[in-house]
């Protein structure tokens, strides 16, 4: 599990063209939902291209320990038979979420509104994070928590024996508190409402809909109105899930700094709630296109091709975009230190309390490369250095974070001097095969041991 056992540094040195075809792996929110989605269903749910990294699979555990039949058939294929909404039994031992803050608030929210009591644990990034915004609400149905200081893990949660249904009007833009709150609204008599005043990814709600619930989004004065109605039965269903856009990010910014590279990702998950990052590369100036756009299981995808971008210009990057590109501020700021001028990214708060504070950790690591960094609470610039200047030569410590290890492993393939990271362990979380692709494609990193 990340963030257990000795560290593993990894060093990246500057590359030639990074070229060829990056297959990255399943989409890490699908994944996550299509087995706890499965679970919750009457039937048998196949799934196929399921990310299997730690979060994932820590995911699939949990839901065999709430009582659903979770196998693994081949690579990247699963069946769920699942116990049906109210069904959860139960389980025997704590449940340990690893890495992973979406697994462990989409299961508290899916087990809150059955009579059943689990206790959750994660790793040490994991029981720093804060769950009080994910159990206040589920305390609006009847389920009640009982944690360490400050709302963190471990942490024991009593489902609601009578829950009630509920109108939740998330405070800060969260998909994993909306989508926390729908799962526990499924076992609640009548209707729930939920509303977010800025829209996040919406794959809860398009997968609530494909597997039989009842629910409704309507935009209003006050935001996204979204209505499910509760104690439906939902039906197991047949998913492909795209790969994962977080993922693309990695190999599509490194193409784009990296002299000469032209760089294929295919099958790239496009949901508008998920685009952010391409749609701002693109105002930077990147060379970015999509090849091949269609529809797979309800979700845009698209192929994406990147090629190097020398001219890229910093830009000012809309805060209500934030929601929808939350994860990849860290390889943005990557690329912006290979722009030239000045890149402002505010409205990002919600980076402060990720799996590390990754305002923080990319500051820290950017300035020991020689970037300029300026940053506040909900605010961070990076001084753009232009093509090729980037000085390198630090070793930045990536804080059991899997995106901030990935991020600076970018910055070392199109820096002057090497970068090192001092813990590649927390990468097998979401992106276990990121060293091999991207060696495949041309970069050079090496692993310490």
């Amino acid at each position: 599990m990340s963030g257990h056992g000795p560290k593993i540094p990894m060093t990246s040195h500057a590359s030639g063209p990074l070229s060829g075809e990056a297959h990255v792996p399943g989409d890490k929110s699908i994944s996550h939902r299509s087995l706890i989605l499965g679970a919750l269903s009457v039937g048998e749910t196949r799934v196929t291209g399921l990310l299997e990294g730690q979060d994932v699979l820590d995911t699939a555990k949990a839901m065999q320990a709430f009582g659903a039949q979770v196998e693994r058939t081949e690579a990247g294929e699963w069946i769920i038979q699942g116990v049906g909404v109210g069904g959860f039994a139960e389980p025997d031992q704590v449940i340990d979420c690893g890495n992973s803050g979406t697994g462990v608030r989409l299961i508290m929210g899916a087990m809150a509104t059955s009579p059943v009591t689990a206790t959750f644990t994660g790793d040490a990034s994991l029981n720093k994070r804060p769950m009080a915004r994910v159990t206040d609400p589920l305390a609006l149905f009847g389920a009640q928590a009982m944690g360490r200081s400050g709302g963190r893990l471990p942490m024991t949660i009593q489902g609601a024996a009578d829950p009630m249904p509920v109108r939740y009007v998330v405070p800060v833009p969260s998909a994993q508190v909306k989508s926390a709150v729908l799962l526990a609204a499924l076992n609640a008599p009548g209707q729930t409402v939920v509303i977010e005043k800025e829209a996040t990814r919406d794959h809860t709600e398009r997968m609530l809909a494909g597997f039989g619930a009842e629910i409704t989004t309507e935009v209003t004065e006050e935001g996204r109105v979204i209505t499910l109605t509760g104690q439906p039965e939902l039906t197991g269903q047949t998913i492909v899930v795209p790969r994962d856009p977080s993922s693309a990010a990695f190999p599509v910014c490194a193409a784009l700094i990296v002299p000469g590279s032209d760089v294929l990702v295919p099958n790239i998950g496009l949901n508008p709630t998920r685009a952010g990052l391409f749609e701002t590369l693109r105002d930077m100036g990147a060379d970015l296109t999509y090849e091949n756009p269609r529809e797979e299981g309800g979700e845009p995808v698209a192929d994406l091709r990147a090629r190097y971008s020398p001219n890229m210009k910093g830009i000012s990057v809309p805060p209500e975009r934030a929601a929808s590109m939350i994860d990849e501020y860290p390889i943005l700021s990557v690329v912006a230190a290979c722009a030239t001028g000045v890149t402002e990214m505010t409205g990002v708060k919600e980076l402060r309390v990720k799996e590390s504070d990754r305002i923080d950790a990319m500051a820290r690591g950017l300035r020991a490369c020689g970037v300029q960094v300026k940053d506040g609470p909900d605010w961070w610039s990076v001084e753009g250095m232009g093509a090729g200047n980037v000085p390198g030569g630090a070793t930045c410590e990536t804080f059991l974070d899997h995106r901030i290890a990935m991020s600076f492993l970018c910055l070392g393939m199109a820096s002057k001097a090497p970068v090192t990271v001092d813990d590649g362990t927390a990468i097998a979380t979401s992106f276990p095969i990121f060293g091999p692709l991207m060696t495949q494609l041309g970069a050079k990193i090496d692993t310490a041991g």
